[in-house]
């Protein structure tokens, strides 16, 4: 007989396992792997509390000073006791305001003035700059593999153990000067803190979380097929779970049609005809407005295992996502036109951990004459198709396949570099091959 899979149960006895190796394994290191809306910022927030009360003073390591103040606000949300120490910048505005109303929480730019605390938090670019302190017993790197090797050695003296937890699929660490010159080596500055923690420490322990909380059923095994082969994943909600529906009947156009196919199946391809565009392609840009506007206009509703009753999807629930900046400011000018305000539009690489209801893609290489690594890139993909909890439409002109098989990839390849698989061309094939069963084709 088989034994149905509990998602909670699951998602349980791997956390399970991860406190047990951090508050008790003899490892300097331990290692998760986590898929988009797993929980990554739960397990940072329930093993911070959990160390705090065993008596292990703790300092946090995050990427940016968004991801600091809102583990900040989630302590205080379930420890509202508990003294949390956030070191900051000496810019003149270093952090979100609203810790200035959590009363156990003290900031400063000196690490000094917050020794003794319970937990500490801070940006890997400051905890830079922190010398001549007591090594912590322990330390949490939050989006470990967003985090560059360098910014690890900078910080690895502050801590004896430490735990990593991050998104291996999401997009690799970005560095403005190119580190061609240490492809390969161990000690490549530009690699991923996790992947040269590894390559130095292979026997450390490795956990994985083994349930998207985010990703509905119908989205889950297509992300976890094409982006995570080899730390496969489930969704924590089943088919029927979740429905996105309208008040307002469809008129018969693309961008509604599209949006039809989105709530019924989770996934929307609007196919525009094919033709080689500038980057900030105006017809691809309106199609992507465009289909916002009728989301927004047909009452699109969401019923979830959130809510007992159906719950708008008003535009702070919606997202748009690009691959350059300039796009994203066409995206914006175009919404304007519309009336439309209030829907995060963004590149990939700022969307990164953001979660909306519904989000509307620009495709990458939508209109391009050539497929570039930037365009390739398996994390930006990943990203941008893993944002939702309902449904993902994506905006792009047709020919991408064939865009895919004229360029194969021809980056060197280099002595000791660990070939990152699945590679963009493959993950883009088989993206391109579950949204082409939802294909919606327009001629605006």
């Amino acid at each position: 007989m088989t034994v149905a899979f509990d998602p909670g149960a699951a998602a349980a006895r791997a956390t399970g396992a991860i406190l047990d190796d951090t508050l008790h394994g003899a490892s300097r290191g331990v290692v998760v792997d986590s898929p988009p809306g797993a929980g990554k910022s739960t397990l940072v927030v329930r093993a911070a509390l959990e160390l705090a009360a065993a008596g292990h003073p703790l300092m946090v390591i995050a990427q940016t000073n968004a991801q600091v103040d809102d583990l900040v606000v989630r302590l205080a949300e379930k420890e509202p006791e508990l003294p949390v120490g956030r070191l900051h910048s000496s810019d003149s505005d270093p952090y979100d305001r609203v810790l200035d109303g959590l009363a156990n929480v003290t900031k400063s730019a000196k690490a000094a003035d917050l020794a003794g605390l319970d937990v500490v938090i801070s940006t890997a670019a400051k905890w830079a700059h922190v010398k001549n302190v007591e090594p912590w017993g322990h330390a949490i790197v939050d989006e470990a593999y967003q985090m560059r090797s360098d910014a690890l050695l900078a910080v690895a003296g502050l801590f004896r153990r430490a735990l990593f937890v991050g998104d291996p699929g999401q997009l690799d660490p970005f560095s403005i000067v190119g580190a061609d010159q240490w492809a390969g080596l161990s000690y490549d500055p530009s690699a991923s803190a996790v992947s040269t923690l590894l390559a130095h420490n292979p026997e450390l322990p490795q956990h994985r979380l083994p349930v998207s909380w985010r990703l509905p059923a119908s989205a889950a095994p297509l992300v976890s097929d094409a982006f995570y082969p080899y730390t496969p994943f489930r969704s924590g909600t089943d088919h029927g779970d979740r429905k996105l529906s309208f008040g307002v009947a469809s008129d018969g156009s693309g961008p509604d049609r599209v949006l039809d196919e989105a709530a019924e199946s989770g996934w929307g391809l609007l196919e525009l005809p094919a033709r080689h565009t500038p980057r900030t392609d105006p017809e691809a840009v309106r199609a992507v407005a465009l289909v916002v506007r009728r989301l927004l206009d047909r009452g699109g509703v969401a019923t979830s295992e959130r809510a007992d009753d159906p719950v708008p999807v008003t535009a702070d629930r919606v997202a748009v996502g690009t691959a350059h900046r300039d796009q994203a400011a066409a995206v914006r000018a175009a919404l304007a036109e519309l009336g439309v305000t209030g829907v995060a539009v963004d590149t990939a690489n700022r969307l990164q951990g953001r979660e909306f209801d519904v989000t509307v893609v620009l495709h990458p290489l939508s209109g391009r004459p050539d497929a570039t690594a930037f365009h390739l890139e398996t994390g930006r993909l990943c990203v941008l198709a893993s944002r939702h909890r309902h449904a993902c439409v994506v905006v792009c002109r047709e020919g991408v396949a064939d865009l895919l098989d004229e360029h194969p990839s021809t980056e060197p390849v280099q002595l000791g570099v660990t070939v990152k698989f699945p590679d963009g061309w493959e993950a883009n094939h088989a993206v391109l091959a579950h949204l082409a069963e939802h294909r919606v084709r327009w001629r605006p």
